[in-house]
């Protein structure tokens, strides 16, 4: 069977790294963000923490994704556990899901992740509305789109420091050695 993306083999992310990507994505979170870029602001930690759990799904569990999301609800000053139930969430579906979406390519992946963002954002406002607030109108998920239209983009900025250095001396490189 043909796969629309070949495999690539890639060296495993070293956890620093995972740490770092997910501190940034809390910190752009984290901006005053305003007006209708506030709308159109993706959430950068859910956007992290589906990338780690669809590709490194035994380094990033549901403990990063509950921490993460407390973090956030206390940034957001939102009732507590909001985030961190939704990321949660949100990483178990991702890793449930996580060997066939990373047979497809980033754009089709950047389809599954539109619908795993949907999820979450869906759960925050569910959770929000048990909670005594108002529907914030269908605005309130234009930031999936964002998020899903970055993932290419992000997909490949987090994969540059996985791949190794082209060898010079390859036999695959050169299609024969030592000739």
């Amino acid at each position: 069977m043909h796969y629309a993306g070949a495999p690539e083999l890639l060296k495993p992310a070293s956890l620093k790294f995972i740490l770092l990507t997910l501190v940034s994505g809390l910190l752009l979170n984290l901006l005053p963000w305003q007006g209708l870029a506030l709308s159109f602001r993706p959430d950068f930690v859910a956007l992290v923490l589906l990338f780690w759990a669809i590709r490194e799904p035994r380094k990033l569990g549901f403990a990063a994704a509950w921490i993460a999301g407390l973090m956030m609800d206390v940034g957001d000053g939102v009732f507590l556990g909001q985030h961190a139930f939704a990321y949660t969430l949100g990483v178990y579906a991702a890793i449930v899901l996580h060997r066939r979406i990373q047979r497809f390519t980033l754009w089709q992946q950047a389809s599954h992740v539109l619908l795993l963002l949907l999820l979450l954002q869906a759960t925050m406002l569910i959770i929000r509305l048990f909670g005594g607030g108002i529907f914030p109108g269908p605005g309130y998920f234009l930031s999936c789109l964002t998020g899903a239209m970055l993932w290419p983009a992000l997909s490949l900025l987090f994969l540059l420091p996985q791949r190794g250095r082209p060898d010079a001396d390859s036999v695959y490189s050169a299609g024969h050695k030592g000739l």
